[in-house]
């Protein structure tokens, strides 16, 4: 799993149809021995770490299938991404912080050019900050969940018996 990357994705082709692919993994899943558990249905592929063994930073393998009825592979793409809940937290500061950003700017900037205090202006290396901490969270977050992704990533690989790409 590479740095900097605040979602790691795959893109793959495979030989198998998409139905092969769904009920290989709905088996696997059954029988599998690395705490996971998942969904597979039509053309969605969820893969998760058991509730027992699941922390904050755990994360899930999301993986859509595509097959036009002209085409002899199916293409598989997969996001390895945190919980719903963490994404949404994440997602949800940055967009706080964005528009605080925005608007303290304008005010910020309006009040300069009307050669009025434009002290509020102090305030945008703070936000700065945040976005830059939220994001040094989310990569140490990523790293204490690398071991599941790594376990996921190999689940994935072994039930498909095609290598999946490095990510």
């Amino acid at each position: 799993m590479s740095s900097f990357r605040v979602r790691p994705k795959f893109e793959m082709e495979s030989n198998k149809t998409i139905e092969e692919i769904i009920t290989i993994i709905k088996e696997k899943l059954k029988i599998n021995t690395h705490h996971l558990h998942g969904q597979a249905m039509h053309d969605h592929i969820t893969i998760r770490v058991n509730q027992s063994h699941r922390h904050y930073w755990s994360p899930q393998l999301s993986v859509q299938l595509y097959r036009e009825p002209e085409d002899k592979v199916t293409r598989l793409v997969g996001v390895y991404g945190p919980m719903p809940n963490v994404w949404t937290l994440f997602t949800l500061v940055y967009l706080a912080v964005g528009v605080l950003f925005v608007f303290i700017s304008i005010i910020g900037f309006s009040q300069k050019a009307l050669g009025n205090s434009s002290s509020i202006l102090y305030v945008l290396p703070i936000l700065a900050a945040v976005a830059l901490t939220m994001y040094i969270i989310s990569q140490m977050g990523q790293k204490l969940g690398a071991a599941q992704t790594y376990a996921i990533h190999y689940f994935f690989e072994e039930a498909l018996g095609e290598p999946v790409p490095e990510v």
